[in-house]
């Protein structure tokens, strides 16, 4: 696929793009001519409908959740409501400034008043705060809440946190940018928090736990209970990685488990397109100790009117401006509003059910390395496969029956890892071809494995050296190398 700068042509004249100088004259007093161009710029000789067809085809070599099944483990890429988008899209909403005067704004903050009872209501926790724009930075709020906790306790020995080697992977960078140091705890022989391990973890070093609930491997903690009495018992905080709440929406609530702090992902769960750079909201809900401690401002009902409340003096402060990524906030009141309680349920269930058919179809053909009830994701291995074919190369493979490949490599306690989601949104249909595809491949690994390794043979571009790539990144488009 050519690019831009590959198709103009000596019979074309060059479209005029103005030097900054009149004339050729040097005298422009309105900008420091140390800083005009002395010739033309360099660009591509091209018409505009050239330029719209190649943009175009880039467009199409992408692949999202509208073009077909996208099953990528713990990111949760589901289809969601087209309505939500045109109600993000109101006049009222997406044009509001951030600065507009809060009496000039009541409905917005209305609305995210609103969401944020919701959100609290969901979780079964005490407050909520919507600051946070990702998983992660709610994570790394949670970890700033965390310290600050302790600190007005006086207890600065609490410097760890411990980790589960099946959490998140963001997890651990979220406890180290706030200044923890972190300790990691084993899983058991069926994929669970070692109960024995955390124990003798437990000192007065620890200020608490990150836990993904339920955990990279699908499973639910059967002694999430056990666990979280134990790390209060000790002295310390439990933290909730909510980006697979997918799993028990509507089911069960983090709060009645223990949780101290937990995350939404609104783009994961409660509507808005995953991918490409954003935007995201992680959204944060807390325990009754926390709550003075959440960023400021928050948004208070004074009568039926609602204002910005700055005067909290044990917040840690604002982690982003106002109230994050709003029309994300709006499509998530959208989809509650519109699924109810019922619906929220129905969406778990949904989940679960696919995640389960799935996992049974696909564990004759590949290792399970952890049998037994999976949630809303479920692991795979194929570490067995014959003839060395690798993870790597049945994700490859997959790009050709048109399906995008689903995570490899990770969670990292499982070798060759393939981590798949199939998440509430797809029918039996989706599900069989995936399902087919999987089982075809792996026929092929037996049969026909350079076909594997060669894989993909139908994109836009064929396998790259991933590895050349990360070591040593071409950042800049260079004609003169392309030319070579």
């Amino acid at each position: 696929m050519k690019t831009i700068f590959e198709r103009p042509r000596s019979d074309r004249p060059t479209a005029f793009v103005p030097t900054g100088k009149a004339n050729g004259s040097t005298d422009d007093r309105r900008i420091d001519p140390a800083h005009l161009r002395d010739g033309a710029p360099r660009i591509p000789t091209v018409s505009e409908p050239v330029v719209v067809r190649h943009y175009t085809e880039l467009s199409k070599a992408n692949f999202g959740v509208d073009d077909g099944f996208y099953p990528l483990g713990s990111c949760t890429m589901k289809h969601n409501p087209k309505l939500n988008e045109a109600v993000a899209g109101i006049h009222g909403f997406a044009n509001l400034h951030p600065q507009t005067d809060p009496a000039l704004a009541q409905g917005t903050l209305a609305l995210l008043h609103q969401l944020s009872e919701l959100l609290r209501k969901t979780a079964g926790m005490s407050a909520v705060s919507l600051q946070p724009v990702a998983g992660a930075h709610g994570e790394l709020t949670g970890m700033f809440l965390f310290k600050r906790y302790f600190e007005e306790r006086g207890e600065a020995t609490r410097t760890r946190i411990l980790l589960p080697d099946s959490a998140h992977g963001t997890n651990p960078a979220s406890a180290s940018v706030a200044g923890f140091s972190v300790g990691e705890i084993p899983s058991d022989e069926r994929g669970m928090v070692d109960i024995t391990a955390l124990r003798a973890a437990l000192d007065e070093t620890v200020a608490g736990i990150m836990l993904t609930v339920p955990n990279t491997l699908g499973i639910f903690e059967e002694r999430i209970l056990e666990i979280t009495e134990a790390v209060h018992d000790a002295g310390g905080l439990c933290y909730f990685d909510g980006a697979n709440l997918n799993a028990y929406l509507g089911r069960a609530r983090p709060g009645d488990m223990g949780a101290d702090v937990f995350h939404f992902n609104l783009h994961k769960t409660l509507s808005t397109p995953h991918g490409g750079g954003g935007p995201g909201a992680g959204p944060i809900a807390v325990s009754e100790p926390l709550e003075p401690l959440l960023p400021v401002p928050r948004i208070e009902a004074d009568g039926n009117a609602f204002r910005l409340d700055w005067d909290r003096p044990r917040s840690i402060g604002a982690v982003h401006a106002f109230f994050g990524n709003v029309l994300v906030a709006v499509k998530a009141y959208a989809y509650l509003l519109r699924l109810g309680d019922e619906g929220l349920r129905e969406v778990g269930e949904n989940a679960v059910l696919n995640a389960n058919y799935l996992q049974q179809r696909l564990k004759e053909s590949f290792e399970l390395p952890y049998d037994g009830l999976c949630k809303h994701e479920f692991v795979l291995s194929a570490s067995e496969l014959p003839n060395g074919v690798t993870a790597l190369d049945v994700a490859k493979r997959l790009i050709d029956y048109g399906i995008h490949p689903p995570t490899i490599y990770f969670p990292l306690i499982v070798r060759e890892a393939l981590m798949i989601e199939p998440t509430e949104t797809e029918g039996k249909a989706s599900l069989d071809a995936f399902a087919d595809a999987m089982e075809r491949i792996a026929g092929e690994a037996a049969t026909d494995p350079d076909l594997l390794r060669s894989a993909p043979h139908a994109a836009p571009v064929r396998r790259l050296d991933q590895t050349q790539a990360a070591r040593d990144p071409v950042l800049t488009y260079s004609l003169d190398e392309a030319s070579t």
